[in-house]
């Protein structure tokens, strides 16, 4: 019997379990819904496939969702998708395949803004000077990273106004502690060992996609939208990382307007444990207000 099959090669609790055979166990249920028209918000979803310009022999699987009623902006709504059409993508790969994979799909949603993209939702119903990313956790990582490259790209001269960031409960670390992070030493040691696992061809810490106020990493000033609004948690060990990003963006001399939010007597993605629990909601009416309402005048 090749013990290889049985023997852990990492393992971080509650998430995953990695075997060095190289097969992957997935210690969080992870639940396929399918496709459908949601009876209480009557948003409507559907998958879809799009081709990679990074790497052809690739395609990347994402799920679009639209309301059934596009409604006034300035309405309050419990549920994000009821206000928006929104593509969601889950991107498990390592990095920097996660990167690559979500910025072909931004540049697939931005060759809809003249209405000549192979996708009707897109071309008939999305406001493209309204267009906004959003993550949580390394999604907001993500998130962030996309809105730095958009800071410097033209889109093949396609005009997108990539209008704001949300970023919740955002993965940002570094070599050296901040704040409270070395009170719980068992889990910054834990948190330190995240990059380099899904970064192995670079797993410094402090790589600037991981620690984007680390000396040389490129000016925040570039941030590619107008927007940010960043969340955070008191008991999150991620939280001061999420301060230290929104502190250090709004002295970076970047254009734009940057909010925070932070829920008391909270822990790392906790709306997702209990998406009906009265702090749940009002984060998500928090980021149902940040994406409706328009653009403060600058000072």
């Amino acid at each position: 019997m090749d013990s290889s099959k049985s023997e852990i090669a990492h393992e971080f609790p509650f998430m995953i379990r990695v075997y060095k055979d190289g097969h992957v166990e997935r210690l969080m249920g992870t639940h396929f819904v399918p496709t459908s028209t949601d009876a209480i918000t009557g948003v409507t979803s559907k998958d879809i496939t799009i081709l990679s310009k990074s790497n052809t022999s690739n395609s990347i699987s994402a799920r679009l969702y639209l309301p059934t009623k596009l409604t006034n902006q300035n309405q309050s709504f419990l549920s994000l998708s009821t206000s928006a059409v929104v593509a969601f993508v889950s991107l498990p790969h390592s990095l920097p395949t996660a990167y690559e994979d979500a910025w072909d799909v931004l540049q697939w949603v931005v060759s809809h803004c003249n209405n000549g993209g192979p996708e009707a939702w897109l071309n008939e119903h999305v406001d493209f000077d309204r267009v906004f990313l959003a993550g949580e956790s390394s999604g907001a990582n993500i998130a962030y990273n996309l809105a730095m490259k958009a800071g410097e790209a033209q889109f093949n001269g396609l005009k997108m106004g990539l209008l704001g960031v949300a970023l919740v409960h955002p993965y940002f670390w570094g070599s050296v502690p901040i704040g409270s992070e070395a009170q719980d030493p068992s889990r910054k040691a834990l948190v330190d060992r995240l990059w380099p696992f899904v970064c192995p061809s670079a797993p410094d810490n402090d790589d600037p996609r991981a620690n984007p106020v680390v000396e040389g990493a490129p000016s925040l000033a570039q941030l590619g939208c107008k927007r940010v609004l960043v969340c955070v948690a008191e008991k999150d060990v991620l939280r001061d990382r999420g301060w230290l990003y929104y502190e250090a963006l709004g002295r970076s001399g970047w254009m734009g307007v940057v909010e925070i939010e932070e829920t008391e007597g909270e822990d790392h993605v906790f709306h997702l444990n209990d998406l009906k629990c009265e702090k749940a909601r009002d984060l998500i009416k928090d980021l149902a207000a940040f994406f409706n309402r328009d653009m403060p005048p600058m000072i």
